[in-house]
């Protein structure tokens, strides 16, 4: 089980008790057990019913019929169509797909609208030309503006504040002159966004917390859950350390510790909520059933704030696992031999503080007036394992539950298997009623009248087979009856229910790989105007894992890195975003289209209003690369190139004349061959008069006539 490995940091900020030591006598526990059992009981009450939904809803997707269904003796086939297989596969594979159609986590962070601690927009001018005339006039000019600039600081601030805000790039800019707050307004004016580096650099970070607790592969089990049962669950984040294969210079194996938040799914089975709510934000309560080994049991004793001795004394009072009645129908077989684990309940929730404090728990100075607090409880064997204060901060119940299906009035959703219930059944009936008419219409009835044949014969018949007649009996002795075939009406029967299948469930047989599309399918732009429709309801159940999941997630491990993370380049006022939605959009759509929008922002007339650094990022992601090994990074070219400006000689002016731009290369001077003339212009040689040289002529003698040519 994953949860053997969850932990906490040992750190009275996480988890409150009264020793360090783990081991510590029990206290009395007249009152928090039956507290903690009595809403056990209650909740497992409340989701009887939903058992049993899921129990039929588990059954069809297996192809096995309940205890409910009865057959007749002229009921010959037991067949099961599983179409609820395949509906329920082919919407877990499309949330998988558009979960993680960019190979990435879809969840990113981004700054609020209106950061706090952290400045949203720095500029600075290279080329200030009020900045350039101070400067000449030997007045002292301010690393953060000048007078008029319209760049005021807010009353109270001061250059220092301003610095102070900057976040990840206080480092990179306190060395460059003319830094002020919000976007820059000249052409040459370089911006900086420190509160979105902030929201990037905890982004990466969350990315790689979530790949090296492999994430994808528990929000998968949860996706399947999901659409086969309608709800899904997942806990965390939680502390534990992670160990890192490792061998030092002579050999001998050293791995390395690290600490990361892990999270991790939990089935629905051993889910128990609170029964008034209808929602985790509503619930009051979360209970999780854990089926232990002896080896698990004792590896809780290695967590922080377990009571070992009460560990070891629950593990000597021997196995107390009760099974459930629908574990059975789960696992396919039912062993005459008892289970050989131990039931352990995990408490997360509402308690009164008085039990706290009766439990030895140490209650903050400002919590002592408080009268319920949440708590993490653990029992076994009618023992208390463990018993602290919630360590998450703000206290909150670390566990998220995604409906497939919101159903507004329960905690529980719906699952394709549950919509398709009914028409599983038909499907299932009119099959078996095709198959069994078929049976009886393939084969010949045969009456036969015994009086007409003579007696001790062998009735079986075969091909080449001879009746004896007895002599004088008039009439037929045998007579062969064939029933109708009526398996097609079945089977358009069942073709219909199908249909109502889809229906119910909003995934069309096509989506799935049916052949056969007729209608408007059967061209490339029909069957994409219904594949574009089919996507409608899974947008819905997107939404959802987003709003009930991702988000939730997202914000936990946020709350981690800023409680226990003291990187200063990931601090910021910053906010989740789950971005499961914006999947459903085609990569390749979405690149024609920021395409077609650079191509128009192209124009020197929109080119101030484009930002073309997160266009080129964004043409990257589309394409499934990641922006910041294709792409540069701008804003910290423009830092560096400012900042090594100080280190460069003065260039040498050009000489008076030259243009510098002048591409030719000839500095302004005459020498080479000029514009050659072409035929017909001034200068060619080839033209009519210029093909001998003339002679030159004195002093007022005029040259000779030029006569017709002969």
């Amino acid at each position: 089980m994953a949860e053997e490995n969850e932990g906490f940091i040992e750190d009275d900020a996480i988890a409150l008790a009264d020793a360090e030591d783990s081991i510590v006598e029990d206290a009395d526990t007249n009152k928090i057990i039956p507290f903690v059992m009595e809403r056990y009981h209650r909740a497992e009450d409340y989701r009887n019913q939903d058992e049993e939904r899921w129990l039929r809803a588990y059954r069809n997707y297996r192809g096995l019929y309940g205890p409910d269904v009865q057959f007749t003796e002229a009921e010959k086939s037991r067949v099961f169509i599983k179409v609820t297989k395949t509906k329920t596969l082919a919407a877990y594979g499309q949330i998988v797909d558009v979960l993680f159609a960019g190979q990435k986590f879809p969840l990113t962070i981004d700054p609020t609208e209106l950061p706090d601690g952290v400045v949203a927009d720095v500029n600075f001018d290279p080329k200030e030309p009020e900045q350039l005339k101070q400067s000449e006039l030997g007045q002292e000019v301010s690393p953060y503006g000048y007078a008029g600039d319209g760049k005021d600081l807010p009353a109270g601030a001061t250059a220092k504040t301003l610095l102070e805000s900057l976040g990840p790039l206080k480092d990179k800019l306190e060395n460059i002159n003319g830094v002020r707050e919000g976007v820059g307004k000249t052409p040459t004016a370089i911006t900086f966004s420190p509160a979105m580096i902030a929201a990037k650099m905890m982004q990466k970070k969350i990315h790689d917390q979530l790949e090296e607790s492999s994430a994808s592969k528990h929000l998968r089990s949860t996706a399947f859950e999901m659409a086969l049962f309608g709800t899904g669950v997942m806990k965390g984040p939680f502390a534990v350390d992670k160990e890192y294969p490792n061998w030092n210079e002579d050999g001998e194996y050293a791995p390395l510790m690290k600490t990361i938040p892990q999270v991790s799914h939990v089935s629905v089975w051993n889910f128990y909520p609170d029964p008034d709510a209808n929602n985790m934000d509503e619930a009051q309560f979360v209970i999780e059933r854990h089926k232990m080994s002896r080896t698990q049991l004792r590896a809780l004793k290695k967590r922080p704030y377990f009571r070992s001795a009460v560990i070891d004394e629950a593990i000597q009072l021997g196995e107390n696992y009760n099974k459930e009645y629908w574990e059975d129908d789960l696992s396919d077989y039912a062993p005459e031999h008892g289970v050989e684990r131990y039931e352990v309940f995990e408490y997360w929730g509402m308690c009164d503080t008085e039990m706290l404090i009766e439990q030895g728990v140490d209650i903050p100075s400002e919590l002592q007036d408080v009268d319920e607090l949440q708590a993490n409880i653990w029992i076994c064997n009618g023992r208390l394992l463990r018993m602290v204060l919630n360590p998450f901060k703000p206290a909150k119940i670390p566990y998220m539950a995604a409906p497939y299906e919101l159903n507004p009035y329960s905690f529980f959703g719906v699952g394709i298997a549950e919509n398709m219930d009914d028409t599983q059944t038909l499907m299932n009936g009119f099959m078996r009623m095709a198959v069994d008419n078929a049976v009886l219409s393939g084969n010949l009835l045969i009456e036969v009248d015994e009086t007409n044949l003579v007696p001790g014969q062998d009735l079986s018949v075969y091909p080449g087979k001879v009746f004896r007649r007895q002599g004088g009996a008039p009439g037929q002795a045998i007579f062969g009856t064939k029933f109708p075939n009526v398996a097609a009406e079945n089977l358009q029967l069942f073709d219909k229910a199908r249909v109502l299948a889809d229906e119910s469930t909003g995934f069309p047989s096509f989506a799935h790989g049916q052949t056969g599309v007729s209608g408007v399918g059967r061209t490339a732009s029909g069957i994409s105007m219904l594949m574009g429709a089919a996507q409608g309801g899974i947008k819905n159940v997107i939404k959802n894992v987003d709003d009930y999941l991702l988000r939730p997630l997202g914000e936990g491990l946020f709350r981690f890195n800023m409680q226990f993370d003291f990187d200063p380049e990931i601090k910021g006022d910053l906010e989740v975003k789950a971005r499961g939605t914006e999947s459903l959009m085609a990569n390749e759509v979405r690149s024609q289209r920021l395409m077609q929008f650079m191509q128009i922002a192209s124009s020197p007339a929109l080119a101030p209003f484009a930002k073309f650094q997160y266009i080129i990022r964004e043409i990257a992601k589309s394409l499934d690369l990641d922006p910041d090994k294709v792409t540069n990074n701008m804003d910290e070219v423009a830092i560096q190139a400012e900042l090594m400006k100080g280190f460069q000689q003065p260039a040498q002016p050009a000489p008076a004349g030259v243009n510098p731009a002048d591409p030719t290369g000839a500095g302004g001077g005459t020498i080479g061959t000029g514009q050659v003339p072409l035929p017909q212009e001034q200068g060619f040689s080839g033209n009519a008069g210029q093909g001998a040289p003339q002679q030159a002529q004195g002093a007022g003698e005029q040259p000779p006539a030029m006569g017709p040519v002969q």
